[in-house]
């Protein structure tokens, strides 16, 4: 399924870029547009991702957002947040290498889908994000190659109705020598020049 190997590869991007997060930059100011929390810190986006890797083996088993109930509501990070989130992240990694039927239907917040659109719909989310954190952070940070290969071959010839759903940000020009990436990041809308955190 091509679909688990594209989740696997962004998981594991979002992850590398998560493990070099310091305690410092957790309190760092978070840009706005990551979340509908107000004044979001560094912190409040690793919550999210903590909850979202959280959710993935009862999603995969296909319970529902009330057979779940609020098991997952409150504080997942604890005192050793980087730790907690490595924790959820392998239990989302076992739960994704299990044998699944991609055509078995798994229940999201906003519907119903395959399981093979949800493991597409979360890469996206990860893989993106991977990029933006390590970019504000001013992290040292490029998307490795072969997960480039699977964004470009599974997401772009997608990548203007993900935009008509809100997905992504309008395309943005790029260097006309740009490598595969940067050129994946212009046509997604996320590519900027890389900053260091104030």
């Amino acid at each position: 399924m091509e679909q688990r190997e594209l989740f696997l590869q962004s998981d594991a991007a979002l992850r590398s870029v998560i493990d070099r997060i310091t305690p410092e930059q957790l309190t760092l100011p978070a840009p706005a547009e990551w979340t509908s929390r107000e004044n979001p810190t560094i912190r409040d986006i690793l919550a999210a991702h903590a909850r979202d890797e959280a959710w993935v083996g009862d999603v995969l088993a296909g319970r529902t957002i009330e057979e779940v109930g609020d098991r997952f509501n409150g504080d997942l990070l604890g005192a050793d947040p980087i730790a907690s989130y490595d924790r959820l992240n392998d239990a989302a990694t076992a739960a994704v290498l299990q044998d699944l039927d991609p055509a078995a239907i798994v229940h999201l917040q906003y519907g119903d889908y395959p399981l093979a659109e949800y493991l597409q719909h979360t890469s996206i989310y990860r893989a993106f994000q991977a990029w933006s954190i390590a970019n504000f952070l001013g992290q040292e940070y490029a998307l490795p190659a072969p997960l480039v290969d699977l964004l470009w071959e599974q997401i772009l010839p997608q990548v203007d109705d993900w935009r008509q759903y809100g997905v992504f940000p309008a395309e943005v020009e790029v260097p006309a020598d740009a490598d595969k990436e940067t050129r994946l990041l212009g046509k997604t809308g996320f590519w900027k020049p890389s900053r260091s955190a104030d």
